[in-house]
């Protein structure tokens, strides 16, 4: 008889950690969502313990929430809990600027820019993980999509928009890009890494960049009317490298061009 796995999720009420929890339970884990100030983070076995809290959209609003977030908690538990692995959600925002998106580039931050504050914490976290002598993986998420988006995200903002009024105008160039994985990968490879992986750094990502002209495109083809502002700047992200998670446990099924119907459909449903 297979032992059942247990996890423990810290942050476990935002976006990632709710469908982590829901896929977990649906994969036989024993899934606990802990809370903040949850003592049995201090007493309990843990098991394998996915750290999801963090704050995005308001951390320049926010900045000792966001470093009590990112690291503060973090620090207690990988002193002082019992756990058999933790994974600690990071983000591929830590690559602006980079060279290179490998596990392994030299990474540039800038203290005097705010928005530079999120980035630097989510940077100290993954030190004390990886420095503080635990069986740890550190996962940089890029833009990750699906249903329950935080409503500050971009793609649910555009998405909210096109399904009310039927009409987006971007305030962005079509030629802006980023990296978007669908939250039903994450989820899948979450636990792979946790249990499966090496102590060191993992980008989770889809690997390529989809355009904002090709989102237009694609919500055009369901009846959206989409504008882009005249000398919009071009905000681009780096192409995130996937050799490591590919190489290691395969490379991401889903893709925003396929998804975004679907997701759109499911936008215009919601009251």
């Amino acid at each position: 008889m297979s032992q059942v796995l247990r996890a423990t999720l810290i942050g476990g009420k935002g976006f990632v950690g709710q469908h982590l929890h829901q896929a977990l339970q649906l994969g036989g884990w024993n899934s606990y969502v802990a809370e903040r100030d949850d003592s049995r983070l201090m007493t309990d076995d843990l098991g394998h313990v996915f750290y999801c809290a963090g704050l995005t959209a308001d951390f320049r609003q926010r900045p000792y929430a966001t470093v009590d977030a990112h690291v503060h908690l973090l620090s207690t538990i990988l002193q002082r809990s019992q756990f058999a692995s933790l994974t600690y959600l990071s983000s591929t925002r830590v690559y602006a600027d980079a060279l290179n998106t490998s596990e392994n580039a030299a990474l540039t931050v800038r203290a005097h820019l705010s928005g530079d504050l999120y980035n630097i914490s989510k940077l100290m976290g993954e030190s004390l993980c990886l420095h503080g002598g635990r069986n740890v993986r550190v996962v940089r998420l890029s833009n990750v999509y699906g249903q329950g988006m935080p409503e500050q995200n971009f793609l649910a903002d555009i998405l909210n928009t096109a399904a009310k009024t039927k009409k987006v105008i971007f305030r962005s160039s079509p030629d802006s890009e980023k990296d978007y994985i669908s939250i039903a990968d994450v989820v899948r490879f979450l636990p792979i890494i946790a249990t499966q992986g090496e102590i060191g750094i993992y980008n989770l990502a889809r690997g390529r960049n989809t355009t904002h002209a090709s989102l237009a495109a694609l919500l055009e083809q369901s009846g959206v009317s989409c504008e882009f502002e005249n000398h919009a700047p071009c905000i681009s992200f780096p192409s995130i490298c996937t050799i490591k998670l590919e190489s290691s446990f395969g490379q991401p099924g889903l893709d925003i061009a396929n998804e975004l119907p679907a997701l759109f459909n499911y936008y215009t449903k919601k009251p």
